[in-house]
């Protein structure tokens, strides 16, 4: 575990300070670009589209809960989990299998992206079951890959804003015929297929 990683089966003190050193500098960097969940920080690590993307989701968050609040800290949760991967990939902290995870959970996510985007587009396409699963299955494939290096706390944010997307009433809400949130889901599913295009997604 990133945060916990034990170098006491190190060969020599030295080789055991330099793991301890690295170890508390990526803690210290999880935690404080973490903190830091602006839009000034995610731009080192989210694009412009992923951007206006994350911003559209925010914008229909608000409008289904009527609560300014806890639309951020849906979007913060977000952001805080691709800072915390990008980190994690940066210092090439995935095992072989992990990255074989990490492709799993890409072309899963790319699926689901991909319905959202066809169920908004094609009239009575919409099928509830279908995302729920997909969302689950997400979930719990980006839960495997980071597991062994993040908290509690981080993996209750996964789950928690998987839960929030997952959401039979809130999935209704947003995909029915003429729903009263058709205006920005329009304009997340543009950014989708934008994101899409470009290989964001």
């Amino acid at each position: 575990m990133v945060d916990k990683m034990d170098a006491s089966d190190s060969d020599s003190d030295d080789m055991a300070e330099h793991f301890k050193a690295r170890d508390i500098g990526l803690r210290a960097q999880k935690k404080i670009l973490s903190r830091m969940a602006n839009k000034s920080v995610a731009k080192v690590f989210i694009d412009e589209t992923t951007g206006s993307l994350l911003d559209n989701v925010y914008r229909l968050a608000k409008a289904y809960t009527g609560n300014k609040k806890e639309a951020e800290k849906l979007v913060k949760n977000v952001i805080k989990t691709v800072i915390k991967l990008g980190v994690l990939y940066r210092n090439n902290q995935f095992s072989q299998e992990e990255i074989q995870i990490a492709e799993k959970f890409k072309q899963r996510f790319h699926a689901t992206a991909m319905a959202v985007v066809s169920f908004s587009e094609v009239d009575f396409s919409y099928d509830r079951a279908y995302l729920m699963q997909a969302l689950t299955e997400c979930c719990a494939t980006l839960r495997l890959l980071v597991r062994r290096h993040l908290s509690e706390k981080s993996l209750s944010r996964i789950d928690t804003t998987f839960a929030f997307f997952a959401n039979p009433a809130f999935l209704d809400a947003v995909f029915c015929h003429n729903s009263e949130y058709g205006e920005i889901l329009n304009k997340i599913v543009s950014d989708m297929n934008k994101a899409l295009d470009e290989g964001g997604m």
